[in-house]
């Protein structure tokens, strides 16, 4: 009789794979280095020091001056001043002069198998994009998110490639591909005939892939969640409102359908996001126990109280948005907001206000991946501090999904998961885009002076 692993000690453990190898011969310099260390041998043993000039462990919104950082393996040993870090003959230093060390950002709200729109329209990435090319394409933007500094992301939704992100998963999981942390939803669930490809707008006779899986009532609710926790979701994904009709966006399922969803999700212990943008299906998804809801972007004061009173996460993507506007709406970075923007950060504002959780989440993938950094700038002109700003990165975003113990902060115990960028960003934001260290797991993956 198998003795199965637990998909959340399997997401922390990793498993090595011969395959690593192979594939490691195909990856340029730097990546196809970090894959052989961690396809060969045993790392537990490894320790490592790292010094930079300063360190941010998101514990609070400190900054530490002069902090090194001790690593055995995987896992964080200590962190302080060097005269209180005692580091063991052979250890391995690392001086990252002029940089600040940070825990690993998040965005737990990603879709690695969208490419911006102004490249390719949505309905042509489904329609008209293979499966292979889009995973193909989904691995490319694993890696340059990795690069980027986002050691971990939350992935809502295929988008019409079925279970491909368990696949990715695994992959980045035994080693074979690099890539952030992975967190996969595969197909979000949505009303019948509320999503696309079509029907508006297609032949009536014409059966289209979808997007999403499409239920009705809580038979066929109950029904999708098992076969999605059963193919390996890690989160259940949920569209509580959505397009439908010649009526713009409405909730598309009742309390009780909800409801059920939660139920069935949480009984198997699978939390739940749902993407809201009116506050009737922001307001239904909070009563129905949702863990978390995405974009929010109609949110009222009402709502968002309600939200902090039941403890639902909020996931503002404001690139997201801005990206709408570029794409249809003529807006020019820099230039003066949509009215869609301005709704965003009104939102942004008033679940300030109401003390709800605020993570990041970017919808990245709706613009391109390796920029998720956007998302940070957009949190700040909203109304957050940068200190804010980067702890809804790390140590909030930890505690949303679950992994407090895990990931989020420069801690004991803790996975490795650091980065170094040029700059000191609690007081400047875009010092987040010069990315010069990333660490995930005690393996460097990218070190520019």
């Amino acid at each position: 009789m198998k003795n199965p692993i637990d998909r959340r000690e399997f997401l922390q453990r990793g498993i090595f794979s011969s395959a690593g190898v192979v594939l490691a011969s195909l990856l340029p310099g730097t990546l196809r280095a970090a894959v052989r260390r961690q396809s060969t041998g045993n790392q537990n043993d490894v320790v490592q020091l790292l010094k930079p000039a300063r360190v941010f462990t998101a514990a609070d919104g400190t900054i530490h001056d002069g902090w090194v950082v001790l690593i055995r393996g995987e896992r964080i040993v200590d962190v302080g001043p060097p005269a209180q870090v005692r580091a063991p003959e052979g250890t391995k230093t690392t001086e990252l002069p002029g940089l600040t060390l940070l825990p690993g950002l998040m965005d737990i709200h990603s879709h690695i198998f969208l490419h911006p729109y102004n490249e390719t329209l949505w309905n042509d990435q489904v329609l008209k994009e293979p499966l292979a090319y889009r995973t193909i394409e989904a691995v490319r933007h694993c890696e340059s998110t990795l690069m980027a500094g986002f050691t971990l992301l939350r992935d809502l939704g295929t988008e019409g490639a079925g279970f491909a992100d368990v696949s990715v998963q695994r992959a980045i999981r035994e080693r074979m591909i690099p890539g952030s942390r992975l967190l996969v939803a595969t197909r979000a669930i949505v009303a019948t005939a509320s999503y696309g490809p079509g029907p508006a707008g297609f032949a009536p006779d014409l059966v289209l892939p979808k997007g999403a899986q499409e239920v009705s009532g809580q038979a066929e609710m109950i029904k999708a969640v098992r076969e999605q926790i059963g193919q390996g979701a890690d989160w259940v994904k949920v569209y509580a409102d959505y397009h439908h009709g010649v009526g713009g966006t409405v909730p598309t399922f009742s309390e009780e359908e909800l409801r059920t969803l939660v139920a069935e999700a949480h009984t198997a212990g699978r939390p739940v996001s749902a993407h809201a943008t009116t506050a009737e299906g922001m307001r239904r998804a909070t009563v129905a126990g949702v863990d978390s809801i995405e974009h929010g972007y109609g949110g009222t004061e009402e709502v968002f109280r309600l939200m902090a009173q039941h403890g639902t996460a909020f996931l503002p993507t404001l690139t997201a948005e801005e990206g709408y506007a570029e794409y249809f709406n003529g807006y020019k970075q820099g230039g003066p907001l949509t009215t869609g923007m301005q709704q965003a950060l009104r939102a942004f504002k008033l679940a300030m206000d109401a003390r709800v959780t605020i993570g990041l989440g970017s919808d990245v993938g709706v613009f391109a991946h390796g920029t998720n950094y956007r998302e940070l700038e957009w949190m700040v002109r909203g109304g957050m501090s940068p200190t804010q700003a980067l702890l809804a990165a790390t140590a909030v975003n930890a505690k949303i999904i679950r992994m407090q113990d895990d990931v989020g902060r420069i801690a004991p115990n803790l996975y490795a998961d650091v980065i170094a960028v040029n700059g000191d960003p609690t007081q400047d934001i875009k010092a987040a885009r010069d990315v010069r260290f990333v660490m995930k797991g005690g393996s460097i993956f990218k070190n520019r002076p």
